[in-house]
């Protein structure tokens, strides 16, 4: 009893927008994710490095003078530069995509290093510069995060209608044949997994203005946070039986919000901090298990059912 006593609804109350606000950019990391994881069926473990990329070049620029904004697009198109690499590396040089993915991850690491001057941090004051967003200003980083991941899902839902669109979709459905039908499949992974990790970087350049500080370490894990909000989103989207593109994307960005509130309650509940990953690695668990031992349950009455028809 005297633990819950301890425990402050308040504080809880009080730490929700700011949960809320980085579960909005987790949940862009989880759209690009949601590109290779989904789309192109493709492990992708660059997404780590590339979250630190983001929040590297991102903060870096800034404290050079250029406008946060324009350095989270910069930031973007690092992100993309990472991404193809992955790409060529799986698709022109015949490395498997968890390796590639891993290999230039491995590499990052020393570019984001030498990005932020060799430091393993890097940090930006809201009271210097004018941040897009802030833990300072939550209302406003809410605003923006909600603003952003429209935007990103207006326009995710835009291009995967065009033709160049339904090929990257083709490629992920059916290699084979899509190559039969004149898409160049190699291009196309390369265009994927370009996007994707732009879309992560973006991300990066955020959390970083968000948090006030770009870290070496601050992308680890990502790739685990955005399967974590991809399948907490698909599970919300089957529930409320929503099959519509746009509404999937817009569960997966809900994943993420949804995956940070928990993050916050079991750090209002007073847990050890260090086990967030044990946690995390929880919650993927079962979220992936669920639709296999739902569609399990499913055919385990079909075949009850047939049995008892037969015995009758």
């Amino acid at each position: 009893m005297t633990y819950f006593a301890s425990l402050n609804p308040t504080a809880l109350f009080n730490s929700m927008p700011g949960g809320i606000a980085q579960g909005l950019i987790w949940g862009i990391v989880a759209l690009g994710v949601y590109l290779t994881f989904r789309i192109l069926n493709v492990a992708d473990m660059t997404v780590d490095g590339t979250f630190t990329t983001g929040g590297a070049v991102t903060v870096m620029l800034i404290l050079g003078g250029l406008n946060p904004w324009a350095a989270v697009l910069a930031a973007m198109f690092a992100g993309i530069a990472a991404g193809a690499v992955t790409g060529v590396l799986h698709t022109k040089l015949g490395i498997p995509a968890i390796l590639s993915g891993i290999l230039t991850q491995f590499a990052l690491y020393s570019i984001n290093l030498a990005i932020m001057g060799m430091k393993a941090n890097q940090a930006v004051s809201v009271d210097k510069f004018a941040l897009a967003v802030s833990s300072r200003t939550v209302t406003r980083a809410l605003f923006v995060g909600l603003i952003i991941a429209a935007v990103i899902i207006g326009i995710l839902y835009w291009y995967f209608g065009t033709e160049q669109g339904s090929a990257l979709r083709a490629t992920g459905c059916n290699a084979e044949m899509s190559k039969a039908q004149g898409i160049n499949i190699s291009n196309m992974k390369i265009l994927g997994l370009a996007l994707s990790n732009g879309l992560v970087a973006i991300a990066g350049g955020l959390m970083a203005q968000f948090q006030g500080f770009a870290d070496i370490n601050m992308g680890r894990g990502s790739i685990v946070i955005g399967l974590a909000a991809i399948i907490i989103g698909e599970v919300v989207a089957e529930a409320l039986k929503k099959t519509n593109f746009a509404a999937r994307l817009t569960c997966v960005v809900f994943g993420g919000v949804v995956y940070y509130i928990v993050v916050v309650i079991a750090l209002w509940l007073k847990l050890n901090s260090n086990f967030l990953k044990l946690m995390t690695a929880v919650i993927v668990a079962v979220f992936l298990a669920v639709p296999y031992l739902r569609s399990q349950a499913k055919s385990s009455f079909r075949r009850a059912g047939k049995r008892g028809r037969a015995n009758a």
